[in-house]
């Protein structure tokens, strides 16, 4: 008796010892149905697996809290990838969303992130050699960044890969990660349309961004589609801020004629516009429709929450961080390509800042 109850012990002592180790390779392997080699491609990034076969991958490494063996890595030859995300004075919402999905992905890659500001640093070139020296192979640059020629230049000259998040009008990247602004400002822009309204005011982004320009086209051309003409005094220029935002908003509501509707080119502009509509005593949205674009946090910490266009903006980085490492293998194996340029799908998202001229009060909305 006594034997039985020590090798039950002893079983027990073994099971929790088994309980206590780090998940292996080996054990996502077996909880995927698939090779230890397939894992590997897959934590690596490699295309050359089935997309079935990666989401058991991915979903075993979630379940079993997989974390890459940096050490045993190490002593196969491999080094681990080192990112830099590169930014200068975007919209604080914009960039929170931004920094989750690139450091969500890198440490699901085990890859090495630095986040560095440009909003200081006198000399760039100076700053990217230094990061280049101190072993960073890539570069996430969000807007206004990917607009900017002189920083990709930069980076491309210092033989680093460098990756857009935008529609920038840098060229020569190595990759490209976007939605379709046009088409996602023409949505919304048709929208608000179809709710009633015909005085529609736009207030446009940094006129040094691409996006800016691709967002006012796209309202320009919901507007003429729809027989409607364009009051140009309910145009007003914007900088993607919430103080501009406040000036904009400022002109419109002013207006003789004030619109109806208002659609601002992000959410940190459409947010000042439903301030200073409360500061003009007008109820959002019944005496007054706002819309906004991006579908950042501040969307849905204001009252009421914004119909906006939801962008991807997690998703975004982490497919920049993906192309990153994606380029940095094909380099390693000495080949070289045209950059790849990813457009990622959009939702128009509807809450409690819209409705019709004259019916608000009718609409009961949900964030969808």
């Amino acid at each position: 008796m006594t034997g039985t109850v020590g090798a039950a012990k002893t079983v027990r002592k073994r099971s929790a010892r088994r309980s206590n180790t780090a998940p292996t390779i080996a054990d996502v392997a077996r909880a995927a149905h698939c090779s230890p080699m397939t894992v590997s491609r897959v934590i690596n990034g490699e295309q050359n697996v089935r997309d079935n076969t990666r989401e058991e991958v991915l979903a075993a490494i979630e379940k079993l809290n997989y974390v890459p063996n940096r050490a045993a890595r190490s002593l196969a030859g491999g080094t681990q990838l080192r990112i830099a995300l590169l930014f200068d004075n975007p919209s604080s919402s914009y960039l929170s969303e931004f920094l989750m999905g690139a450091l969500e992905e890198a440490s699901r890659r085990d890859i090495y992130l630095v986040v560095q500001s440009l909003e200081t640093v006198p000399q760039s070139a100076e700053l990217i050699r230094r990061l280049i020296d101190g072993g960073i192979g890539g570069f996430i640059l969000p807007p206004p960044l990917c607009d900017d020629q002189h920083v990709l230049d930069q980076i491309k000259d210092a033989g680093a890969i460098a990756i857009a998040v935008g529609p920038g009008k840098a060229t020569g990247s190595h990759g490209a990660v976007l939605i379709d602004e046009f088409q996602a400002a023409f949505d919304m822009t048709r929208h608000i349309i179809g709710l009633g309204h015909e005085r529609i005011g736009f207030i446009i982004g940094n006129p040094e961004q691409v996006a800016s320009g691709r967002r006012l086209q796209g309202f320009r051309e919901a507007m003429k589609s729809a027989g409607l003409d364009i009051a140009e005094d309910l145009i007003a220029q914007g900088q993607f801020t919430y103080r501009s935002g406040m000036v904009a908003a400022e002109k419109l509501l002013g207006a003789k004629d004030r619109p109806t509707a208002i659609f601002a080119s992000n959410d940190d502009m459409a947010a000042a516009t439903v301030a200073m509509a409360h500061r003009r005593h007008l109820d959002v949205p019944n005496d007054i429709t706002v819309c906004g674009f991006d579908d950042t946090e501040l969307a849905r910490s204001i009252w009421p929450e914004l119909t906006t266009i939801r962008q991807p903006i997690r998703e975004m980085t982490a497919q920049a961080v993906s192309m990153i490492a994606k380029v940095y293998k094909a380099t390693t194996r000495a080949k070289s390509g045209k950059g790849e340029q990813l457009t990622l799908p959009y939702k128009l998202i509807r809450r409690n800042s819209d409705a019709g001229p004259s019916l608000a009060s009718s609409f009961n909305k949900t964030d969808e």
